[in-house]
C-alpha cells in the first residue's frame, strides 16, 4: 500500500508539470465510527480542515492530493472501567482519534462544476484520548500510528471558486492493538475555496 501511494505522489508530480494546477483550502464537519468488534459504538461528530491542489488532467479528469487534520473517533455507551478514585463504574466513553489524513483523489467530471471522485487515503495519528466522566486518558498505545482507507465523493464548484463536497472514508485496516479488529468509518460533509 505504502509503494502504491508513493507511485501515485511520483504520477501526480509528473503530471502536473504539464497540467493546470489549482490550489485550495476546505473544512467541515464529520461524522465518525468504529466499525468491526465494536457492535455498540455509536457515531461522533468532529471536523476537518487542510488543503489541496487539484491538477487538471483534461476536461473530464483531474488528480487531487489533499492534506488534512482530521478529528474522529466513536462513542461506547455504558462500558464498565476502572476510573482512579472512583473504582470500577459504569460510564459512557468518547474516543477522540486525530489524524493528519492524506488522501489522493482522482475526480471526474460528470458536467460543468460537478464531479465524482475516489481513491486512497492514510491516516497518521496525532494521538488518542479517551474520556470517561471527568478524565481525559492518553490512549495512543490502544491504537497504531497509520490507517489505509478508501473514500468516494461527490463535489460541485461554482465558477467563483467555491465549492461543495461529501464524501465517505471506508477504514481498510485494523487500526486498534488490543481488542479485535476496528476500522475508522467516516462521512465529511464540507465547504471549501480554490484560488484562481
Amino acid at each position: 500500500m505504502k509503494k502504491s501511494l508513493l507511485l501515485l505522489s511520483l504520477l501526480a508530480l509528473s503530471i502536473s508539470a504539464t497540467a493546470q494546477t489549482k490550489f485550495g483550502v476546505k473544512g467541515g464537519i464529520n461524522v465518525s465510527n468504529f466499525t468491526g468488534d465494536l457492535p455498540n459504538s455509536r457515531s461522533k461528530i468532529g471536523f476537518y480542515a487542510g488543503g489541496y491542489a487539484t491538477i487538471k488532467i483534461d476536461d473530464k479528469f483531474a488528480f487531487q492530493p489533499e492534506l488534512l487534520y482530521s478529528a474522529q473517533g466513536a462513542k461506547l455507551k455504558s462500558v464498565s472501567a476502572n476510573i482512579p478514585q472512583y473504582g470500577n463504574v459504569l460510564a459512557d466513553l468518547q474516543f477522540n482519534l486525530n489524524y493528519i489524513n492524506i488522501p489522493l483523489m482522482f475526480k471526474y467530471y460528470t458536467s460543468e462544476g460537478l464531479s465524482i471522485e475516489a481513491g486512497p487515503q492514510i491516516g497518521l495519528l496525532v494521538s488518542a484520548k479517551a474520556d470517561v466522566i471527568d478524565r481525559k486518558i492518553n490512549i495512543n498505545d490502544a491504537f497504531k500510528s497509520a490507517d489505509f482507507g478508501l473514500n468516494v465523493g461527490l463535489g460541485y464548484e461554482l465558477p467563483n471558486g467555491v465549492n461543495f463536497g461529501a464524501r465517505y472514508s471506508f477504514g481498510l485496516t485494523d487500526i486498534n492493538e488490543n481488542y479485535g479488529k476496528v476500522s475508522n468509518s467516516v462521512f465529511y460533509l464540507g465547504l471549501g475555496y480554490s484560488f484562481k
